[in-house]
């Protein structure tokens, strides 16, 4: 009687010896007293376990993000830090009774200030950028070209409850605010009524947590009631952001610049949607008075006109500390299913995985972070994400193949494994729709593994029918 046989890994084995060899299976699970559900709590606690690579890896990426944001702050501190324009302001000063005596007639007279905002703000600039190097960190600053043009309107004395032989137009001051003094490139002056003024360092408008620049100007009572143009140039460089407080009754603000990565902030966005392309942006403001919380023009009354601030912010085009930051937090989900995967081939192909062969595997999938994290600082996250993944699939690839001894298994492994890292830079890159795509994901990567567990032998008879 002729046996009949069947091929395994290229070799004819007799059927009773495969039979043979499925019971022998059976008993080498049964001699060591190993069942399938203690191995797989042995595999949840090494999962477990490898939270504190992954925890340590986190430590790292936060480590490495503020050494950045310390590089970048002391980059902008030698450079300039980020720069709020404000102004021109119109300061006069009046007199006011301050001490009346009724018997003996004798009054004594202080001084006030009356701030005057323009009637009309025109600003318009070039922002050029420029990326600093220091160390393996980029560093964003600019330049800046910007010109201011508008008016101030006419006094109405009586308006302001200030008899109009009470000012005192001959000390009036002109003032402009920036935030830091290192960006300043070019002497400042403004051409007031035909006239040009000198500004020098001043805190006279210090109760508007405004630093600034200011300067005596030479006007008389007429000129109160009748319109002050002014033009100022400035050259300023900075980091990071550039903002302006609409200090006019009506602000027009047009800005272009060569960086294509621009996020506008504070409390106003463009009018318009911005011109956005490689080539760089332009963009429009128009803000009215209406839209803040300060008048036109007061006394001695204090107010936070920074809250009325917008401007844009030069992004860096790539955060790769904020994506790996997103990446490691997927760390616990990638080790879980890999391992998952590993445990219903050893089941399926009857093949025996050591425990340590599974840390050997996680250790692996940690690994592939510190790769992410450490390319990432020389090149674009996206390049480094394809190099650490493609080394950790080949590793693990390769290992797996001398696990199981078959290439096929092998190769299917890293096709998943190559999916399973596709799809969490899909999720790395989504933002709104992280949480829905993920969920999708996880949902159908779940319906495979009950799909394919319906065929486990949970009890570790592994005999063939």
């Amino acid at each position: 009687m002729e046996t009949k046989k069947f091929s395994e890994q290229g070799k004819n084995i007799p059927i009773e010896e495969k039979k043979e060899q499925d019971v022998n299976y059976s008993r080498i699970f049964k001699s060591k007293g190993i069942s399938l559900t203690f191995k797989g709590i042995c595999i949840f606690i090494l999962t477990l376990l490898l939270l504190i690579p992954t925890i340590i890896i986190s430590e790292l990426v936060r480590e490495r993000k503020s050494r950045q944001k310390e590089v970048r702050e002391e980059v902008s501190e030698k450079w300039a830090n980020s720069q709020t324009l404000t102004g021109p302001i119109l300061i006069i000063p009046y007199k006011k009774i301050i001490q009346s005596d009724p018997k003996t007639g004798n009054v004594e007279y202080g001084t006030e200030n009356l701030y005057i905002l323009p009637e009309k703000l025109d600003i318009e600039g070039i922002v050029s950028p420029q990326i600093r190097h220091r160390s393996i960190f980029d560093v964003t600053v600019y330049q800046s070209e910007l010109t201011f043009k508008g008016h101030f309107a006419p006094i109405n004395p009586e308006s302001q409850d200030i008899p109009e032989n009470d000012f005192l137009p001959e000390k009036a001051m002109i003032y402009f605010g920036l935030s830091d003094f290192k960006g300043i490139e070019n002497q400042l002056s403004i051409r007031l009524d035909n006239k040009t003024y000198e500004l020098n360092a001043s805190d006279i408008l210090s109760s508007l947590n405004s630093n600034g620049l200011s300067s005596p100007i030479s006007i008389s009572s007429g000129n109160l009631t009748t319109t002050l143009p002014f033009n100022l140039g400035l050259k300023i460089k900075g980091s990071g952001d550039l903002h302006f407080t609409p200090i006019g009754k009506t602000n027009n603000t047009a800005l272009t610049s060569s960086w294509n990565n621009p996020s506008f902030t504070g409390s106003f966005l463009p009018n318009t949607p911005a011109d956005i392309s490689e080539s760089g942006f332009s963009a429009k403001w128009q803000v009215l008075y209406l839209n803040r919380n300060y008048p036109q023009i007061w006394k001695n009354q204090t107010y936070d006109i920074s809250k009325s601030n917008y401007g844009v912010s030069l992004l860096q085009s790539t955060d790769s500390y904020a994506k790996a930051e997103r990446s490691v937090k997927y760390a616990i989900l990638f080790i879980a299913l890999t391992f998952a995967l590993y445990f219903f081939i050893e089941i399926l192909q009857k093949k025996k995985v050591h425990p340590l062969q599974y840390g050997l595997v996680g250790i692996a999938l940690c690994v592939f972070y510190t790769l992410l994290l450490s390319i990432g600082e020389y090149i674009s996250f996206d390049y480094a994400y394809l190099i650490a993944s493609a080394a950790t699939i080949t590793l693990i690839t390769l290992y797996t193949k001398g696990a199981f001894g078959e290439w096929k298994i092998a190769i299917i492994f890293g096709i998943v494994l190559s999916s399973l890292y596709g799809f969490i830079y899909i999720l790395i890159q989504l933002q709104d729709g992280a949480l829905l795509f993920g969920s999708i994901g996880l949902f159908l990567l779940l319906a495979v593994a009950m799909y394919y567990s319906k065929k486990i032998d949970w009890y570790g008879n592994y005999q063939s029918s």
